[in-house]
């Protein structure tokens, strides 16, 4: 017998997990999109703000300001300058000694030392430089000056090895030789590996003697020379951060230590190196640090070094670059910055983006992010939730009818089901063709009270018989299956299609007055409504500026405003015309949304011709296409989102010849209207 171990699932996602839910970040977007927004501006929205729901996920905003809040206490931490002040003081402190023992001598050896001492010169790093010959008297003298010098190897060498200061506290010689063994090491390893010669087999045998050196534990070459390089570049900051007397005090100081260490040559080798690896890292560039408490060498470059990765991760937060990701961001900054649990929520950001773009609600062309057409149909179901809930209950247009989808009175017949079809379905019908075609499927004919056998040598294969099924003649009968074929449905009255035109103006005016959003809510509400409701029906959404242009459903949610001159609705009654004419049988119905009279035509050759106060051959032209509707019967409601003197006049003349009607919603109510206009012409 077989023997089965059950455990986790352990090799890649959980094949059985149910399906990310998107759908709040799916509606959070479209909401930013129904309110004017483009698609990838309204999914950088999204996650500026956080996962809504309850999960609470932080967004990018709240990363940033974190970042800042750190960014600006790391600059009130401290001064740059504080190893110099150190230094100083004690070599104040061994020159006081130094006097103390020489005062009571009265040899003129003791003058000569004392005059000595006089003519040492202010900066310390050369007062340091001529006293490292300085036979002292004093053995406490002595001393602080060992001190002296021993602080200062440790903060250089803490500045570029961080955790070194601490290494090197005990003054063991055997620990100064061993950090002398690694930067020797260290240096030929790189240049091995800039004669390709290096493997990481070099790397670990690298890290095996001298691992403890480095906390942060790079795991191969490139990692160490990251760490290393963004170290000496923060000190190559701090430098350019002191003034030039303290930069020159500070760099002699740091030469003096690694000379007494016999480190000089292999530390400008590594920082020779190290920028050659790595120019991008800001070398040079001076940082402002505002604390009143004095920073060491290793500390302040410390500081500096976060202080740049900061910077850099609240760039990459900031995703104000051309293709900004945020794939850009530093997984391992956010942690060191921000913590674990900015981790989690920058993955379920990242989440957030890669399933609406897996799951097929977006898609990227040309480097620009568009919602397809199954987002689409979503935002257009939302689209219309919004304007029906603005409906009043039992008002003409009313959304929730009890008839919904029946298209006109029963006849009493039926006939074959074809796509599209919204009469009710004939159960009766449909089960009878169903029974009747498995029937002859089996080779079986009823006699009305059996089954009769199938001729000889016919193969029967009969499916499992249901066990409540009803027994014949001591068998069972064999269930029924329902195909595509059998399906019929009621007849009834014929009712006429419909050719539907909305003309939508993309003007610049329409954003000047606010009135954008509501066009595009009103376009996706009324688009959906006809294609899920009236599938009979034939719309056509048309775009007019300086020209008009048919508008695709993907198209419209990701649509934005034309920033050209001209209101070219002679354009589009032309495409309009063409739609209608495509359509002879069906009605027409033309819906025109705009918030200004037509200020530019089509001339003889194709082009644009834009005029403004509108010339009489763009009236005349535009009135002309207006007559040619109304010679289609087709009827023209305008929907004004302006109170524009020269605009009422047009509509009043499109009015007079046409028969149509004019509305003057305010733009929160546009969608309102215009479902409703539609479906009262639907129902006349």
């Amino acid at each position: 017998m077989s023997r089965y171990r059950y455990g986790a699932y352990e090799d890649g996602p959980d094949p059985l997990a149910p399906p990310y839910d998107v759908r709040d970040a799916l509606d959070a977007v479209g909401d930013s999109v129904l309110d004017g927004t483009r698609p990838d501006d309204a999914l950088r929205e999204l996650l500026r703000r956080g996962l809504p729901g309850a999960e609470g996920r932080r967004g990018l905003d709240d990363m940033l300001r974190q970042v800042r809040e750190r960014r600006r206490a790391l600059r009130d931490r401290g001064r740059l300058d504080g190893t110099l002040e150190q230094a100083r003081a004690l070599l104040d402190t061994a020159i006081g000694q130094e006097r103390a023992e020489l005062f009571p001598d009265p040899s003129d050896d003791a003058r000569l030392r004392e005059a000595e001492l006089d003519t040492l010169p202010s900066d310390t790093s050369q007062a340091i430089r001529r006293l490292s010959d300085y036979d002292w008297r004093s053995a406490a003298a002595r001393r602080t000056f060992e001190q002296l010098k021993d602080l200062l190897r440790r903060e250089v060498l803490d500045a570029q090895f961080q955790g070194m200061k601490q290494a090197l506290e005990n003054q063991d010689p055997a620990a100064m030789q061993r950090v002398k063994d690694m930067m020797a090491d260290l240096n030929a390893m790189l240049e091995r590996d800039a004669r390709g010669e290096h493997t990481q087999e070099d790397f670990d045998r690298f890290m095996g003697e001298y691992g403890d050196m480095f906390p942060d534990d790079p795991q191969n070459l490139e990692e160490l020379v990251d760490s290393l390089a963004r170290r000496a570049a923060a000190m190559d900051r701090l430098l350019a951060s002191l003034s030039p007397e303290q930069r020159a005090e500070l760099a002699g100081l740091m030469e003096q230590a690694m000379q007494d260490a016999g480190l000089a040559m292999e530390m400008t080798r590594l920082g020779d190196a190290l920028r050659a690896r790595r120019p991008d890292l800001g070398w040079g560039q001076p940082e402002q640090m505002s604390g009143d408490d004095p920073l060491g060498l290793g500390d302040a470059t410390t500081a500096l070094a976060e202080l740049a990765d900061l910077s850099e991760l609240e760039a990459a937060l900031g995703q104000d670059y051309p293709g900004a990701r945020l794939d850009d961001i530093d997984e391992d900054a956010v942690r060191r910055a921000l913590g674990r649990q900015a981790v989690d929520d920058l993955a379920a950001l990242r989440r957030i983006e890669a399933e609406l773009e897996r799951q097929g609600y977006l898609q990227r062309r040309r480097g620009k992010l568009e919602l397809t057409a199954k987002a689409v149909r979503r935002l257009g179901e939302t689209a219309l939730r919004r304007v029906f809930s603005q409906l009043t209950s039992g008002r003409q247009g009313d959304h929730d009818q009890r008839d919904a989808g029946q298209a006109g009175e029963l006849t009493g017949s039926s006939r074959e089901w074809r796509f599209g079809d919204e009469q009710p379905l004939d159960v009766v019908r449909t089960v009878s063709n169903a029974i009747r075609r498995s029937a002859m499927e089996r080779g079986i004919t009823g006699n009305g009270t059996g089954l009769v056998p199938p001729p000889a040598g016919a193969k029967v294969t009969e499916p499992a018989p249901a066990s409540d099924a009803v027994a014949v003649d001591g068998r069972r009968p064999a269930g029924v299956r329902l195909n595509v074929d059998d399906f019929e449905v009621h007849e009834t009255e014929r009712r006429t299609g419909a050719a539907v035109c909305l003309l939508v103006d993309l003007s610049y005016s329409m954003v000047l007055r606010g009135t954008w959003a509501a066009a595009k809510q009103t376009t996706l509400a009324l688009h959906t409504l006809v294609t899920s409701k009236f599938p009979q029906d034939a719309i056509q959404i048309i775009g007019f500026s300086n020209y008009a242009r048919v508008l695709h459903p993907t198209e419209m949610a990701g649509l934005d405003w034309d920033m050209v001159q001209g209101t070219n609705l002679h354009h589009a009654l032309m495409i309009a015309g063409r739609h209608l004419d495509r359509h002879p049988d069906f009605e027409p119905i033309v819906l025109v949304v705009t918030d200004g009279e037509p200020t530019a035509h089509l001339r003889p050759d194709g082009r644009s011709l834009f005029d403004y106060p509108p010339s009489t051959d763009t009236l005349v032209l535009t009135l002309a296409e207006v007559d040619k509707m109304t010679r289609r019967g087709a009827c023209m409601n305008f929907f004004m989102l302006a109170e524009d003197r020269r605009l009422v006049s047009f509509v009043e003349e499109v009015a007079r010849r046409n028969g149509g009607r004019v509305f003057a919603p305010d733009a929160d109510r546009l969608g309102e209207y215009v479902v409703s206009d539609y479906l009262r012409l639907r129902r006349v």
